[in-house]
């Protein structure tokens, strides 16, 4: 099988027709009941379960090597969780809501009404394939939603998997998958959705919002940016580095959220080294013939993670490798966990986000120039400290911009589905994620009730002495 999908005029067309369809079943039934939703929710669950053994396969296939472990946590079981807590919530999350109705408009009252918005577009990346894929479609089939989801075309064997099982476990009208490359996307993008939800990098990012900005459809941009590991003094090192270590070297690094480089003192930074260096070849003894360890995607991705590596060589970093690696375009793709030290801020792996098992350590001397460093940087989509006091954290939480959050670890503030996922400004728009997936995907209608003994009728024309009077009123209590 090719690495990638091929497109062709007729996966464009597929893609239009069905989203008619979706926008005729929806007229038909614009508010589904929670049975109809719940019904909804329990195929998906019964899709992700039943066919686990052939998502892990496919997913194998896709990267090369991609051990069975790592996808059923990283992907199968967070699909699971977020169905679950959907099912367990929907019924309070469906239900209107009394809000507090000002003096000045008594005795009416005001409540707001949860919507389904209609048809949900989905474009999902290549990295986690399954999970970024679902999480989506389950908070918008949650919200009453139809659903046509996009997949990645550099994950084809996946792709073309999700596509069969969701037409097996769906009608067209409900949920449905269009498969093909990048032409596909970009005529995906522009199609007039209710509602368009993208993860990938930011610049398709910027390109998904102009194409959606052309049929004012609103966006949610679950995106990338460089996420900082920040080292505070008092951090525990033998805490510290195994943490580290696990959320850089997860899926080799190719996770949105992976810390994308380390803050740490500068008269640290040599125990620093050892120490990660001593978690990462305890968590991955061996790299070429370790079923444990993910392979780079394609050998694109592996030529520019190594393009990153030698620009900073050239340009004076020193460059830390755990093992020895493969060679360019060797079968396997594995690329060994690498640590640089001496970067600066000219090099490209501290300029572009990395989406690979190599970790750059930058020095700071004071909390204030650690805080500088990451508001020079676009904001991240993640931010992780270690360390530090109560004083200390609160002054970077506050001094800073990012989308989430974990303290004393990385990763875990994804897997909470009380917790909103998504980014803010260059790092993305809107999130999701339990309630807030589902609100994602909801309209909130405002409803205003006016009951027949009202007084609004003084402020009616003609304009009087008795406007100036009520005027004065609403003034004093409003």
């Amino acid at each position: 099988m090719s690495a990638t999908l091929a497109s062709s005029p007729s996966m464009a067309g597929d893609a239009e027709r069905l989203l008619a369809v979706q926008r005729a079943a929806f007229d038909a039934e614009r508010d589904p009941p929670l049975a109809v939703r719940r019904h909804r929710l329990d195929r998906l669950l019964a899709l992700a379960e039943r066919h686990e053994d052939e998502i892990v396969a496919a997913i194998a296939a896709d990267f090369g090597t991609r051990s069975a472990q790592e996808t059923r946590l990283a992907e199968l079981f967070m699909v699971t969780a977020g169905i679950r807590h959907a099912q367990r919530n929907l019924p309070r999350w469906m239900r209107s809501r009394r809000v507090v109705t000002p003096l000045y408009l008594k005795p009416g009252t005001s409540r707001v009404v949860r919507q389904p918005r209609g048809v949900v577009g989905v474009i999902s990346p290549w990295n986690y394939p399954f999970q970024l894929a679902m999480l989506p479609a389950v908070a918008a089939l949650a919200a009453g939603n139809r659903v046509l989801l996009k997949p990645s075309e550099l994950t084809p064997r996946t792709s073309m998997l999700l596509e069969r099982l969701v037409a097996l476990h769906f009608a067209a009208d409900e949920f449905a998958v269009v498969t093909g490359g990048p032409e596909i996307g970009e005529a995906f993008s522009h199609l007039a959705f209710d509602h368009l939800f993208f993860t990938g990098s930011t610049s398709v990012g910027r390109k998904i919002a102009l194409a959606a900005a052309a049929n004012l459809t609103p966006v949610t941009l679950e995106l990338g940016g460089k996420s900082p590991a920040m080292v505070l003094d008092g951090a525990d090192w033998t805490r510290l580095a195994p943490r580290l270590a696990t959320g850089k070297l997860l899926n080799a690094g190719q996770t949105c959220i992976a810390p994308d480089y380390v803050l740490a003192p500068a008269d640290r930074v040599d125990a620093l080294v050892q120490a990660i260096g001593n978690s990462m070849r305890q968590l991955y003894p061996t790299i070429t013939e370790n079923p444990d360890y993910t392979s780079i995607v394609s050998e694109r991705h592996y030529s520019r993670l190594e393009g990153l590596i030698e620009d900073a060589r050239r340009k004076g970093a020193r460059v830390v490798r755990l093992h020895s690696a493969d060679r360019p375009g060797t079968i396997s793709r594995k690329l060994a966990p690498t640590l640089l030290t001496g970067v600066r801020s000219d090099m490209a792996v501290m300029q572009e986000e990395i989406f690979g098992p190599v970790l750059p350590i930058e020095t700071y001397t004071s909390v204030d120039e650690a805080i500088a460093r990451i508001n020079a940087r676009p904001n991240p989509l993640a931010l992780y400290l270690f360390g530090g006091d109560s004083a200390a954290r609160r002054r970077v939480l506050a001094q800073t911009h990012a989308g989430g959050v974990t303290l004393d670890d990385t990763l875990w503030h994804f897997c909470n589905e009380a917790l909103p996922f998504g980014g803010i400004g260059a790092s993305g728009i809107g999130a999701y994620h339990g309630e807030q997936g589902f609100l994602t995907f909801t309209h909130q209608k405002p409803v205003f009730r006016q009951p027949r003994a009202a007084f609004t009728w003084m402020l009616r024309p003609p304009y009087g002495k008795r406007f100036e009077k009520m005027l004065q009123l609403l003034r004093r209590i409003a």
